[in-house]
């Protein structure tokens, strides 16, 4: 197997996941849950592969920005759903949520049913001229498209934005102690939509990637499952912007492995296509178990508190909790 052929196939293809992954982080990370992410990237990529089609014949560059624009805006207003019904009326954010990503699913099927299997507009490659010919940082990394690109982006902008900038730090204090927040003088329910509805949009774009480049075109369930691996990734990465989005990359990793395998593992195909998903969950699983902690107290101590903060997931402690803002 070409190991770098692997790892640059991996990172382009996680591409949807850190969209997805990054805004479902910020989300959470002002304190509202959104678990209609499977049900949003599906509509999302039914709606930004339709609307592209449908306007290709602007040229393929206007269409695609269509269509990323249509799917944005399909994740922002399923999220503003969400908003309104966890912040406003103070509902359970997990039954909204669940229900969402039920009924955008099976919106996704219905609307799209005159999408299915034809060919549409593609994202085009974009090699960065010189970055391209550096030694396997170029391979890996910069002959790909503007959308892999873009991602790099977003997950540098975000760390920074979380732990650089004073408005990322009242981010996170509106997740961890909203009262405080609100204390001083932030208004944690606008923000909360702000940041949840910027989150959904994140998500949207995740579907156009999807259906738009990454596994170009559009089928029913086109992309079932990504959005509950994309939650299982933000509680894998600890809700921290870089170690979630390379939970992303070794998500990536591990299906193009098994892509890679199918040629000389004799199993049936249906067993390497769902490998990637069972054995995310399974290190979600072991990384949050009591025998894990209890061997990492065997280390050396500074060794020790470095792994367990490495591998711990801590959620933020007003996540998911209704807020009172007098």
């Amino acid at each position: 197997m070409d190991i770098i052929a692997i790892l640059s196939v991996a990172i382009a293809t996680s591409t949807p996941l850190v969209f997805a992954c990054i805004g479902e982080t910020i989300t959470e990370r002002s304190g509202v849950i959104n678990l209609s992410a499977e049900g949003t990237i599906l509509l999302s990529a039914m709606t930004g592969f339709a609307v592209a089609k449908t306007t290709e014949g602007m040229g393929t560059v206007p269409s695609l920005l269509l269509g990323f624009t249509s799917a944005a805006l399909v994740g922002a207003v399923v999220a503003l759903v969400v908003a309104f019904g966890a912040l406003t009326l103070r509902q359970s954010q997990v039954a909204i949520g669940f229900v969402l990503a039920l009924l955008c699913a099976e919106m996704s099927s219905f609307l799209g049913n005159s999408f299915v299997r034809i060919p549409g507009p593609t994202v085009p490659s974009f090699k960065l001229p010189f970055l391209q010919d550096i030694p396997v940082v170029g391979q890996l990394l910069f002959q790909s498209d503007l959308l892999v690109y873009a991602s790099f982006a977003l997950i540098i902008l975000t760390w920074v934005y979380f732990y650089q900038t004073r408005p990322g730090l009242m981010l996170r204090a509106m997740g961890e102690q909203p009262a405080a927040a609100f204390a001083r003088g932030t208004n944690v329910i606008l923000m909360r939509y702000c940041y949840t509805v910027l989150g959904g949009a994140l998500m949207g774009i995740a579907g156009a990637a999807f259906s738009l480049d990454f596994k170009a075109g559009w089928s029913h369930r086109h992309t079932a499952g990504y959005g509950w691996i994309a939650l299982a990734i933000v509680i894998f990465g600890g809700w921290n912007p870089l170690r979630v989005a390379l939970s992303c990359y070794l998500f990536g990793i591990l299906q193009s492995f098994a892509s890679q395998a199918q040629d000389v593992i004799p199993v049936p195909t249906q067993v390497i296509t769902v490998a990637p998903f069972a054995l995310m969950i399974l290190f979600l699983v072991l990384t949050s178990s009591e025998w894990l902690e209890r061997l990492l107290k065997r280390l050396p101590p500074s060794l020790s508190r470095a792994a367990a903060q490495t591998v711990h997931s801590t959620p933020p402690a007003a996540l998911g909790q209704a807020f009172e803002q007098d």
